[in-house]
C-alpha cells in the first residue's frame, strides 16, 4: 500500500510538472479561455491584493512539496530544490518573450517563495520525524 502511494505522488509530480511546462510556455492563459473565453484573462484562486500572484505561490507549494517527497525517497532533497527553485525563475522569465505573456516580478516571488516555504516546511516536519 506504501508503495503504491508513493507511485501515485510521483506520477502526480511528473504530470503537475508537464501541467506547469504548458501553463507557462502556451502564449496566454489557458484557465483564462476555458473560463472566460479571453486568452488575457487570468482566474484568482483566492481574492488578494496581489492578484493572480498566489495562484503561483499555491501551486509551486504544492508542486515543491510532491517533488520533495518523491525525491526524499532517493535522498537528493536538495538537488529536488535546486531543480524547482530554478524551474521557478526560469519559467517567469520566459514571459519575457512569449508573445501575450508578460514577466511580473510578483509571479516570480511567489513562485520562489512557494518553493522556499515548501522547502523549509518539509524540513522542520523531517526534523520532527527523527
Amino acid at each position: 500500500m506504501k508503495n503504491t502511494i508513493f507511485e501515485i505522488i510521483k506520477y502526480t509530480y511528473y504530470l503537475s510538472l508537464i501541467t506547469l511546462l504548458l501553463l507557462y510556455l502556451f502564449p496566454g492563459s489557458l484557465f483564462g479561455f476555458f473560463l472566460y473565453g479571453d486568452l488575457g484573462k487570468q482566474p484568482k484562486l483566492i481574492s488578494n491584493p496581489i492578484g493572480t500572484s498566489i495562484n503561483h505561490l499555491i501551486f509551486f507549494f504544492c508542486l515543491s512539496i510532491l517533488g520533495f517527497i518523491t525525491y526524499f525517497k532517493y535522498k537528493k532533497i536538495i538537488f529536488s530544490f535546486t531543480f524547482l527553485f530554478l524551474v521557478s525563475i526560469i519559467f517567469e522569465l520566459l514571459h519575457l518573450i512569449i508573445p501575450n505573456r508578460a514577466f511580473e516580478l510578483n509571479d516570480l516571488l511567489a513562485n520562489s517563495l512557494g518553493v522556499i516555504f515548501a522547502f523549509f516546511i518539509f524540513k522542520i516536519i523531517k526534523k520532527f520525524k527523527n
